[in-house]
């Protein structure tokens, strides 16, 4: 079994290199072929150290950071070839690939960039780190209570953008020494200000649910995935009624880790299929799309695992269901939204229609879902949190002229004085 296993993984090895030559090959033939980046120009770059598998933490950004570089010009420093092969082929930002520390040294001293933005923990942020004189400034690719969200590593960044209130308790209770008042920024959640894409069906008398389960995760305190434990019971009884469109999105990373959870996926995406050929007019949808938005925004109910889902469901202020994991070293966090939120046991996933009517008729349900999500991210008026990131990018550039002007002044001081050295010297 041993030797079975150490030659899958050198075949998967191979692959991989395989494919991020091929990677490598397609995007410096892309980059070659379009326009120039014009020297001095960005003043925000969004620092990318993954690869394609990845692209859905910074894809909810493109809206956001599209309407900031009409002010500030911002361009994306991917690090892994299959990253830029995706940045490239989505087209909404400007890419520039700095897969070495060489490249990306070359590439920041032909630039002013004032800013660097970071979406994810990725150990190559450190690789950026090291450059001075600009801020370094952690954004995340969501909002939620995972233990991610209290890593110790906030404390690497000049600042974090956090969506509101509950983020601030959340860092308070877990991190020492850290100065939340100073380092930290209330954003909201400005992704849903550009709710995105278009309906793949029209709307009838249906009940839409969206399930939009994560990955199964790496280790046992991050066991959040429900597809194996929830979804093979609740998308086969929405399926059966009738009455409901089922909305499948699984996490892009679904059975990376488990086999058993991949097969799991690929039944639950065959039995939509199924659905849909017995009935067209159900009109049942699996979406692995990079757009999300108009799933949030068109869902009657949503069923999601402890994830950002969670919150980008809950900004959008529309009842939703949270399955409760079934593993007992899942770490959850019961100080905020999961204290009081609608849980759906693995039990209950088969008594689903049920569940659902429950929450779309409960009055209290709703009346607690609205004081959470102002809990979570104050203003949801549309347009108020991208006007608040927007404003948090401009106190940073502020911030920057400010230390600039201090520094170029304190080398100025540091210069020696000709007369002085000829009088010394006389």
């Amino acid at each position: 079994m041993g030797l079975v296993s150490d030659v899958k993984k050198a075949v998967a090895l191979v692959r991989k290199a395989v494919r991020n030559r091929s990677a490598v090959i397609d995007v410096r033939r892309t980059l070659a072929a379009g326009p120039q980046h014009p020297p001095f120009h960005y003043r925000v770059a969004v620092y990318f150290a993954d690869g394609a598998v990845n692209m859905y933490q910074m894809r909810q950004w493109y809206k956001p950071l599209a309407g900031l570089a009409k002010k500030w010009p911002v361009v994306v420093l991917s690090r892994a070839a299959t990253g830029a092969e995706a940045l490239l082929a989505d087209g909404a930002l400007p890419v520039a690939f700095v897969p070495t520390v060489r490249d990306l040294e070359r590439f920041i001293a032909q630039q002013d960039i004032r800013v660097v933005l970071y979406v994810n923990q990725n150990t190559r942020n450190f690789q950026m780190f090291r450059y001075g004189r600009r801020w370094h400034v952690f954004i995340n690719h969501g909002e939620s209570d995972k233990m991610y969200m209290t890593t110790n590593q906030y404390k690497a960044y000049d600042y974090a953008m956090i969506a509101g209130d509950a983020a601030r308790e959340r860092l308070e209770r877990v991190l020492w020494d850290y100065d939340i008042e100073r380092r930290t920024i209330e954003i909201g959640r400005p992704q849903a200000d550009h709710y995105s894409g278009v309906l793949p069906y029209t709307p009838d008398e249906r009940t839409v649910v969206l399930y939009a389960p994560t990955w199964e995760g790496d280790r046992p305190s991050a066991h959040y995935g429900s597809i194996v434990t929830h979804g093979e019971a609740l998308v086969p009884a929405l399926l059966a009624t009738g009455r409901h469109r089922v909305l499948y999105r699984p996490h892009p990373r679904s059975g990376v880790v488990n086999p058993e959870y991949g097969a799991a996926n690929k039944r639950i995406i065959a039995a939509i299929a199924a659905a849909n050929a017995a009935d067209p007019s159900a009109r049942h949808v699996f979406d692995d799309g990079p757009e999300l938005g108009w799933q949030l925004a068109a869902a009657d109910v949503a069923i999601v695992d402890i994830s950002a889902m969670v919150y980008d469901r809950l900004a959008a202020d529309k009842p939703l269901l949270i399955t409760r994991p079934v593993d007992p070293a899942a770490a959850i966090d019961t100080h905020g939204y999961l204290s009081a939120c609608e849980w759906l046991d693995a039990a209950s996933a088969p008594e689903i229609v049920a569940e659902t009517e429950r929450v779309l008729g409960d009055a209290d349900a709703v009346t607690r879902l609205e004081q959470w999500v102002r809990h979570y991210f104050g203003d949801t008026t549309p347009g108020a949190a991208t006007a608040r990131f927007e404003g948090a990018i401009q106190r940073l550039m502020d911030d920057w002229e400010r230390w600039y002007a201090r520094s170029v002044a304190d080398e100025d001081d540091d210069e020696p004085d000709d007369e002085a050295e000829l009088d010394d010297e006389s």
